[in-house]
C-alpha cells in the first residue's frame, strides 16, 4: 500500500492507496489475497449481465417457491384479491463458480451487476415491491454457481368470479408467474417442490372466506412472438355464509313470518292489518336494497341471496294481497245481504199499509227487475238463449254472459273468513317447501 502524508497547521491527514485492488480481490501487505466476494472476479473478468447463463445453448431452468404472507383484501365488485407474497427464484449461473462450500448473502443493491430473470405476474393490476427500510431483495450466491433470489411483493390481481351463488359460493383464483421476454427456448420454469413450493396460504384467516385446497400447475402460454413459460398457484375460496345468514336470511323470514300474523287478526281490523301488510312490505324492501348496496357494480348478476329476498318478498306481498281480497269478498257479502234484506222490510211495512193490488204490483216489479239485464251487467240466474224472438247478435252475447258467469261463479268466495282459515296452513306451508328446495339447490348442485 503506498500511502502519502499531508500536513497542515494543527491536521496531519494520511492517504493509503492499496497497490493492486480490483472488485471481489483484495491484496495486502503481505501479498496475500484476502477472502474475495466469490464471483466478482468474474464481473471484471468479462461477466455480462445482459447475457444469460449459457448463451447460445441450452435453456436456463429457473425453480420457484412462494409464501403467501397475506391476502389482505378480496373485492367482489372489483373482482380482484390483494396478497403479499415472498417470491424465490433460484437458478444456476456458471459464471460465477468459485471453490469453497460455502455461501455468500450479497448487498442486495448488488441485483444490478447480475443477470436475473424477467419474472412478471400475469392479471396483475397494480404491483409494487416493498422498500422499507430498504428495497425488499436478498441474493444469495452458492460455490456451485446458483442464485437465490427473493423478493416481498404487494400485488392486485384480477380474479373473475361467478357470484349466481352468493353468498354460498366457492371462488377459484389463481396467481400466474410467466416470463416476459424469454420463451421456453431461453428459459424454462419450474416449481421447486411441487404443492410443498407454496407456504403459509393454509394458515391464512380471512374475513369473509375459508382456504379450501390449493394446487400448483405448471403450463404455457402461447403468444404471437412464441410460447412462454408459465407458472400456476391456483387456490379455491369458500365463503363462510353464517355472517349472512346472521344479516339478511334470518331477518327476511322473520318479516315473512311477522307478515302472517295478520291471519289472526279480524277482516273488521283494517288499520291493524293494513299496518302490519305496509310495514312488512317496505322493511322487506330496506332489506333487499342494503343487501344490494354491498354488490352495486355486480348487479348484472341473478344472486342466490336475491332469490330468497324475492321470495320472501312475494310471500309478504301475497299476505297483503290477501287481506285485500279477503275484505274485499267480505264487503260484497254484506252488501249483497243488506240488499236482500232492505226490500223485505221494506215489505212488512208496507203490509200494514197497502192492499193486495199493490203486493201483486210490487212483486210483478220486483220480478221483471231480475229477469232483467243489460249490456254491462250479469244476471244471478242462466238466462234463456233459446228464444225464437232473440236476433243471432243477442244470442252470441247472452251465451258470453252466461259462459262468464259460470266462470266468476268458480272464484266467488262463499265465505270470506275461510279465506284468513286456509292461509293460516297454506302460506307457512308453501314457504317451507320453497325454503327446502331453494338450500337444496344452492347447497348441493
Amino acid at each position: 500500500t503506498r500511502c502519502a502524508q499531508h500536513a497542515w497547521p494543527h491536521v496531519t491527514l494520511r492517504i493509503c492507496v492499496p497497490r493492486r485492488c480490483s472488485l471481489g480481490r483484495v491484496s495486502n501487505l503481505h501479498g496475500s489475497d484476502t477472502t474475495s466476494l466469490p464471483g466478482f472476479e468474474n464481473l471484471t473478468m468479462g461477466y455480462n449481465k445482459y447475457l444469460r447463463p449459457y448463451f447460445g445453448g441450452e435453456p436456463v431452468h429457473i425453480a420457484m417457491s412462494l409464501d403467501i404472507a397475506s391476502i389482505s383484501s378480496i373485492s367482489e365488485s372489483d373482482m380482484d384479491y390483494t396478497a403479499t407474497i415472498y417470491l424465490r427464484q433460484r437458478w444456476t449461473d456458471p459464471r460465477l463458480v468459485f471453490h469453497g462450500n460455502k455461501s455468500f448473502t450479497l448487498d442486495a443493491r448488488l441485483v444490478e451487476l447480475l443477470w436475473v430473470p424477467d419474472t412478471y405476474i400475469v392479471e396483475s393490476k397494480r404491483s409494487f415491491l416493498h422498500e422499507v427500510t430498504v428495497g425488499n431483495r436478498l441474493i444469495r450466491l452458492f460455490s456451485n454457481g446458483t442464485i437465490l433470489y427473493a423478493l416481498r411483493i404487494t400485488t392486485t390481481v384480477a380474479c373473475n368470479m361467478d357470484l349466481s351463488k352468493y353468498p354460498m359460493d366457492t371462488q377459484t383464483c389463481r396467481l400466474q408467474l410467466e416470463s416476459w421476454g424469454y420463451d421456453e427456448n431461453d428459459v424454462i420454469f419450474m416449481w421447486l417442490r411441487g404443492n410443498d413450493s407454496v407456504h403459509g396460504i393454509e394458515k391464512l384467516r380471512l374475513s369473509q372466506y375459508t382456504v379450501e385446497r390449493y394446487y400448483t400447475l405448471v403450463s404455457k402460454s402461447q403468444q404471437e412472438t412464441g410460447s412462454y413459460p408459465r407458472l400456476i398457484l391456483q387456490f379455491e375460496l369458500r365463503r363462510n355464509v353464517l355472517y349472512f345468514i346472521l344479516e339478511t336470511y334470518v331477518p327476511s323470514t322473520l318479516l315473512v313470518m311477522l307478515s302472517w300474523v295478520s291471519f289472526w287478526i279480524t277482516l273488521d281490523s283494517v288499520p291493524a292489518r293494513t299496518c302490519i301488510g305496509v310495514t312488512t312490505v317496505l322493511s322487506m324492501t330496506t332489506l333487499m336494497i342494503g343487501s344490494r348496496s354491498s354488490l352495486s357494480k355486480t348487479n348484472c348478476f341473478i344472486k342466490a341471496i336475491d332469490v330468497y329476498l324475492g321470495i320472501c318478498f312475494s310471500f309478504i306481498f301475497g299476505a297483503l294481497v290477501e287481506y285485500a281480497v279477503a275484505h274485499y269478498s267480505s264487503s260484497q257479502k254484506h252488501a249483497a245481504k243488506a240488499h236482500q234484506e232492505g226490500p223485505t222490510n221494506e215489505l212488512s211495512k208496507e203490509m200494514e199499509e197497502v192492499n193486495i193490488t199493490n203486493i201483486l204490483n210490487s212483486s210483478i216489479t220486483s220480478y221483471k227487475r231480475k229477469i232483467s239485464f243489460t249490456s254491462i251487467e250479469i244476471s244471478s240466474d242462466n238466462i234463456n238463449c233459446s228464444d225464437l224472438t232473440m236476433k243471432t247478435h243477442e244470442k252470441i252475447k247472452c251465451v258470453l254472459r252466461n259462459k262468464m258467469h259460470r266462470i266468476i261463479g268458480y272464484f266467488r268466495i262463499q265465505n270470506p273468513s275461510n279465506v284468513d282459515h286456509y292461509s293460516k296452513l297454506l302460506f307457512p306451508l308453501f314457504f317451507m317447501l320453497v325454503n327446502v328446495f331453494y338450500w337444496a339447490y344452492y347447497l348441493y348442485f
